[in-house]
């Protein structure tokens, strides 16, 4: 055997990473891009300090088991709600993906949002893409160690930001603020502030598109929703074929027998995920459209149509549908599916949030007293009344009990209760003996608000007369 052959064979499963610089885009869709980022950078960090009725407009009160929503407060038992909205999230997903494929992940991902975020912070601090890889091959020295420093300091700023705005949903922000400035937070308030800091830190300034390609379950799975009428971004390969570098001392012939493209690969330079587009389709684009900003810029310097690279459709590459024709194929079965079933679920939700009763009420029956009799031929059992007002307006409620002759409340038939608060009361019942039979009887509290009639619940329990 010879030596070649005795030696062991290195096979790698991953291949490893090269360094990505995305060149600056501009067009529409870098700036539809950063209108998103605006957006949802203003809701996420402005909403934690809108007040609502003296409070904190959205607080997930986790202590409290309290989620204030602007005028709305849920308990643990309205979860139900929370899952509605997540269902309503992901049809809402599929839609979208249905008709313009990963559209989410290209302009209002948070993964996207704060890595445009990141990236605008290393252009200012580094320069443009050509002077960040000179800066990353040079020796390091005085100057390359300030503006990698400044760079990952801007980052580290951000990053505290964005965890401290993320803990300011569950605990107040303005309390918060106070506690950080006298070093007064809690372990986990600590815990949660710098965690969420490290991940927004880590995924935006070195994860990049490594979250997108290997990360995300989404870009796994996006096939799955997509057919030949979803909107995708596509190369014009009968346009743009056989590719070549712009020559103008080319003849006419010369000219005519090549194609749009002219190789400058501005497409490849601008992707965050490092592909070709000209490749085809390829699970690691995002759909950002920062190819078509960069391929559109190139057209018109050299006097060309644009829509080179383009958002078109399978069938409509391979027919040569008109925008108008690609339009009308949005409404197909699946689209229709979708939305069917979107409306029905935001319809239900809507309604079941109209109808919701903002007060409940829970019957526990003492278990310990099976019922005793307590003179005058009453029997009398004891049950525990938990109350929850959900609204935040206190009531004063009237207590009823009815079901069987005689029965009644032998404690007071009134309890006060603040806005967003539960309260047990304890209440005793008694019946005549000859008014009901041997056993268990069926029997019901009504509670109802004195100020407000319309606010009323009744709950069902169970009367137990001794033999």
């Amino acid at each position: 055997m010879s030596e070649a052959a005795s030696k062991p064979v290195v096979i790698r499963m991953y291949a490893a990473r090269e360094e990505i610089y995305p060149r600056e885009a501009k067009g529409r869709y870098a700036s539809l891009r950063w209108a998103c980022v605006w957006i949802t950078q203003i809701v996420f960090y402005g909403l934690p300090w809108l007040n609502w009725n003296g409070r904190q407009a959205v607080l997930f009160d986790l202590g409290a088991r309290k989620f204030y929503i602007f005028g709305m407060v849920l308990w643990p038992q309205d979860f139900i709600y929370l899952a509605a909205l997540l269902i309503i999230a992901a049809y809402l997903l599929f839609l979208v993906t249905a008709i313009a494929g990963r559209v989410w992940c290209g302009f209002a991902c948070p993964q996207t949002v704060y890595t445009e975020i990141f990236m605008w912070i290393e252009r200012k601090i580094e320069g443009a893409r050509s002077a960040r890889i000179r800066l990353d091959r040079q020796p390091w020295t005085a100057d390359k160690l300030a503006r990698k420093s400044a760079k990952h300091l801007a980052w580290g700023v951000v990053a505290l930001f964005t965890g401290f705005s993320f803990v300011a949903y569950f605990a107040p922000v303005r309390s918060l603020m106070a506690n950080i400035g006298a070093f007064a937070l809690g372990p986990w308030e600590w815990f949660w502030i710098g965690f969420y800091a490290f991940a927004t830190y880590g995924n935006a300034g070195w994860l990049r598109e490594q979250v997108c390609k290997y990360m995300c379950p989404y870009a796994r799975f996006q096939s799955a929703m997509f057919d030949k009428d979803t909107l995708i971004v596509t190369y014009d390969q009968e346009r743009g074929e056989p590719r070549g570098a712009l020559n103008p001392k080319a003849t006419a012939e010369e000219s005519k027998a090549k194609g749009d493209c002219i190789d400058c690969n501005m497409c490849v330079q601008v992707c965050p995920t490092g592909i070709d587009i000209r490749k085809g389709l390829q699970y690691e684009c995002i759909g950002c459209a920062a190819c078509v900003d960069a391929c559109n810029g190139v057209m018109d310097k050299i006097d060309l149509a644009r829509g080179l690279i383009r958002y078109s459709t399978d069938n409509a590459m391979d027919k040569k549908w008109s925008a108008r024709r690609i339009g009308q194929r949005i409404l197909r079965t699946r689209v229709l599916i979708y939305t069917g079933l979107l409306v029905l679920i935001v319809a239900g939700f809507g309604t079941a949030l109209a109808l919701r009763t903002p007060l409940k009420l829970d019957v526990i029956r003492d278990r310990g007293s099976m019922g005793r009799e307590v003179g005058d031929g009453m029997i009398e059992n004891v049950y525990r009344l938990q109350i929850m007002n959900t609204a935040e307006t206190g009531h004063t409620f009237r207590i009823k009990v009815s079901g069987i002759d005689s029965v009644r409340l032998a404690t007071p038939d009134q309890a006060v209760l603040d806005g967003a608060s539960t309260r047990a009361v304890p209440v005793r019942v008694q019946v005549q003996r000859s008014a009901a039979a041997p056993g268990s009887n069926h029997i019901e509290f009504e509670l109802t608000a004195v100020d407000d009639a319309s606010l009323s619940v009744r709950e069902k329990a169970v009367f137990i007369v001794p033999k």
